[in-house]
């Protein structure tokens, strides 16, 4: 998951030009799939800046890079522009990252060592505490953490790329804000463990791939409590 440019903050020294795009677009993205931008809104460059306590430069290249994504279009002599997003978009995206997770886990099944599940249960008791302290940064980190250890111990790195990739489109605070996703997590998590140890394929692949059907249902149900499709 992606940790977005905290809004106010500075810009830190020692921070390459590249990283500090990948965050702004990472921010903005988060801000489409949301609906705190809707379509239609123009995201100016300066503004954005502004707000982000960063130059011109990394928020212009964040945009293109949304640009490349279908996100946003530029409009000439008026700039930036936030594309419509259906409800289909939204199902399409997350298809894509179950379909690619679900491969994943039925290799990781019969891949994964002992140590490795060991690590993946290290990494669930430490989500189950920062989901206890309420801490929305933390929870996305080690809830990262895990999916990449579990995506990793597959061997199929390329595959584990392109969904790194897709899971871009995932708003993370909509879920570490939620202490009922979390608890849901861990659980989920433990279950997942539990059927790793087992060496259970079927079970594995069938909860892995329920997060994204969860994920998807309340990322809709977000957008359209905001009547992003009125």
């Amino acid at each position: 998951m992606n940790t977005p440019v905290r809004t106010g903050a500075q810009p830190r020294r020692g921070v390459r030009r590249e990283q500090l795009s990948d965050e702004v677009a990472a921010h903005l993205r988060a801000e489409i799939m949301t609906g705190a931008l809707r379509p239609g809104t123009f995201i100016r460059l300066d503004e954005t800046a502004a707000a982000l306590g960063v130059s011109i430069t990394p928020v212009r290249e964040a945009l293109r890079t949304l640009r490349g994504e279908g996100m946003v279009q530029l409009e000439p002599h008026r700039g930036h522009v936030v594309v419509p997003m259906s409800r289909t978009d939204v199902e399409d995206i997350f298809w894509l990252q179950a379909t690619i997770a679900r491969e994943l886990a039925a290799t990781t099944v019969t891949r994964i060592t002992d140590h490795q599940i060991d690590e993946l249960e290290r990494l669930n008791d430490e989500l189950e505490i920062a989901v206890g302290r309420g801490d929305p940064d933390e929870i996305s980190t080690i809830e990262f953490a895990f999916h990449r250890a579990f995506n990793h111990a597959s061997g199929r790195i390329k595959l584990a790329w392109f969904l790194l990739h897709v899971a871009r489109y995932l708003p993370a605070l909509i879920y570490s804000t939620d202490p009922g996703w979390g608890q849901q997590a861990v659980a989920g998590h433990r279950l997942l463990i539990e059927a790793l140890r087992r060496r259970d394929a079927r079970r594995v692949v069938q909860l892995n791939g329920a997060q994204f059907t969860d994920g998807a249902r309340r990322l809709i149900a977000r957008l359209e409590e905001i009547g992003m499709w009125d």
